[in-house]
């Protein structure tokens, strides 16, 4: 495949190689009054037009640099999903800086870390949670950081320290300097290249520190080119301005990134902010987004809360809901049977009950519209994809990473593989090892190597060349990729036999009322698992059944819901070879938390940390 800087068009946005910002710029020019961005404001939807979300970004370059920030310098930004996060992201590259982004619930420890490692020079801290996670570290604790903006201005104006700067008056700074140096902008973005790194994303640390993985200009043309522009994975052709999509995901993972500002910026797609992570289903049902993008856990979440609505539902609706899932059970499979297209059984079942059940299902889960949806970054069960293929949604897994610009397989439209990632993207370099099965990319949307650690980064190559992702994955029908687990994940038993743990953890977690699921058994005589219930749904079941609770750790002691999920593993073991089945489990009495140390940033397990914190449950099942 030819990368973009190949391209002859390759300086279709202007002199200087083509960057998310100026790509932003050109809809500006195409699109001036049509609206780039809507965020809620007490209750309203405000509107930001192409031309004022151009000109706000454009102030806030000049913003940088009168405030010193200068090419290959590091913005690091910690905030929620915010218009603010779009335009300092956007401004950045602008001036050939970089950005980095904190999740908002990294804790002070990991904030010091990851601010020191880029080398911030200015830091975005959202309101007064993420400033005192900076002020409370005392002043001395990131060296390099000369000014710290803030958005939220309440508890913070009191505040006395001299590097603090509210946004609108940092904004107005940018205003004045840009009176004073016009064109500025202009000539720096001529200047862009494609080795300029734009983005520093740091993995997700389950192993060891997280490592910031450098993505540069043209890393982020190629993504857009094979990611956004693909039409041929979308029914109804590529993206475009008439899309609207729902931004709730932390800007600074590499997934959400691409889903929201680099479909913005390549296909003029329209970003709609949620109030916050808690009101994302409110938002869904208000948007209604044509294309949609969720982790499995959010997938699960929506699947797990239909079907509690369903239970809770009249005796009348649960007589139409049962109908109605029994149609969408024989839409789904027979859709899935036909790599995603109807048959014509599942065309009559689908016309039935589309206007009595399908409908009104996604428009209360805010997916009427939706013409694609996406799932990756980590594992789904089989039976979440079919239930929501049967409605009408057309949810499709993928697979990429942050090293390579998440440009490896996805499952295109109508060639659709349950239980597989699909396909490699077209004249990719793409292969499997023989001999340890691991996934293998080589292509322009790969990596430039982790920040400040070139030793890291050689480990991640081959000798000729190739990014090793860490992931094993297979074949299926010589076309399409099963992710079989990462590496470092496999269980190999006392009696020798390899094991995927994760395959059997999604199965559980199928189940509405399982949360968390941790498979065990590397060395041991048997398989066993920790799991963790989903407080919702469990306790909604726990009060059609009459049974008192006061806690999550009370509720998930309970002879009845242990029994309950007793049947869930039963169920579970019924799918798997019998030296694949669960033989103990024990309930993980809390809630996981990120901040406890037992979840990563992005809410997958850190393994070695629960075995540590588990240890005697753990040993008490062998």
């Amino acid at each position: 495949m030819t990368a973009t800087m190949d391209r002859p068009d390759a300086m279709a946005s202007g002199s200087g190689f083509p960057t998310v910002a100026s790509r932003v710029r050109d809809w500006a020019d195409k699109l001036p009054d049509q609206v780039a961005m809507r965020e809620k404001d007490y209750g309203v939807w405000q509107e930001y037009t192409w031309s004022r979300l151009w000109d706000l970004v454009v102030d806030a370059a000049h913003g940088l640099l009168a405030l010193g920030v200068d090419e290959g310098d590091v913005v690091s930004i910690h905030s929620e999903d915010r218009p603010e996060w779009i335009i300092l992201d956007l401004a950045t590259v602008a001036i050939r800086g970089i950005t980095t982004g904190l999740y908002p619930t990294n804790p002070m420890a990991e904030v010091i870390y990851l601010v020191n490692d880029s080398g911030a020079k200015l830091h975005l801290a959202e309101d007064q949670e993420q400033v005192d996670k900076v002020l409370d570290a005392g002043a001395d604790a990131f060296p390099t950081v000369t000014r710290i903006l803030y958005v939220e201005p309440r508890g913070v104006r009191s505040y006395d320290d001299e590097r603090l700067m509210y946004w609108n008056d940092f904004m107005e700074v940018g205003r004045q300097h840009r009176a004073a140096h016009p064109g500025e902008i202009d000539r720096r973005m001529a200047e862009a290249t494609p080795e300029d790194v734009i983005t520093l994303v740091y993995t997700s640390g389950t192993t060891g520190p997280p490592k910031g993985a450098m993505l540069t200009n043209s890393n982020s043309a190629f993504a857009i080119d094979n990611i956004v522009m693909n039409g041929e994975r979308i029914r109804g052709g590529a993206p475009g301005p008439h899309d609207l999509i729902l931004t709730y995901l932390p800007l600074c993972h590499v997934a959400e990134r691409i889903f929201s500002t680099w479909h913005m910026a390549g296909a003029g797609t329209v970003l709609n902010f949620a109030e916050s992570i808690e009101t994302v289903q409110v938002n869904l049902r208000e948007i209604q987004p044509t294309l949609f993008f969720a982790v499995p856990r959010i997938w699960e979440k929506i699947h797990a809360t239909a079907l509690i609505k369903l239970q809770d539902a009249t005796p009348i609706k649960r007589v139409f809901g049962r109908i109605g899932m029994w149609l969408a059970n024989t839409v789904g499979k027979e859709r899935i049977a036909n790599g995603g297209n109807h048959s014509t059984k599942s065309r009559i079942a689908y016309a039935i009950g589309n206007p009595l059940f399908f409908r009104p299902l996604k428009e209360r889960i805010g997916l009427r519209r939706c013409r694609w949806a996406g799932t990756g970054a980590a594992a789904i069960a089989p039976e979440v994809l079919e239930f929501f293929m049967g409605l009408g949604v057309p949810v499709y897994e993928l697979y990429g990473m942050t090293e390579n610009s998440a440009v490896a397989t996805i499952n295109f439209d109508g060639r659709v593989k349950l239980g597989t990632v699909g396909e490699p993207y077209p004249g990719i370099g793409f292969r499997i090892d023989e001999e340890t099965g691991e996934i293998q990319t080589k292509h322009p949307g790969v990596f430039a190597g982790y920040w400040n650690k070139p030793d890291k980064t050689a480990e991640t190559f081959t000798p000729d060349g190739w990014l090793m992702t860490g992931d094993v994955g297979e074949w299926v029908d010589g076309t399409h990729v099963k992710i079989v687990d990462r590496i470092k994940h496999i269980i190999i038993t006392s009696g020798g036999k390899n094991i995927s743990p994760s395959e059997i953890e999604n199965s559980l977690k199928a189940s509405p009322y399982v949360k968390e699921a941790m498979v065990i058994g590397d060395g041991r005589k048997f398989i066993t698992a920790l799991i963790g219930i989903e407080l919702d749904t469990v306790g909604n079941w726990a009060l059609r059944n009459k049974i008192p609770y006061t806690t999550y750790r009370d509720l998930s002691e309970k002879p009845e819901v242990i029994e309950l999920i007793q049947k869930v593993v039963n169920e579970t073991n019924e799918k798997f070879a019998r030296v694949e089945q669960i033989k103990k489990f024990r309930m993980i009495p809390k809630e996981l938390d990120h901040e406890d140390g037992e979840l990563t940033a992005t809410q997958k397990l850190k393994r070695s940390a629960m075995k540590d914190m588990f240890e005697e449950l753990v040993e008490g099942m062998y």
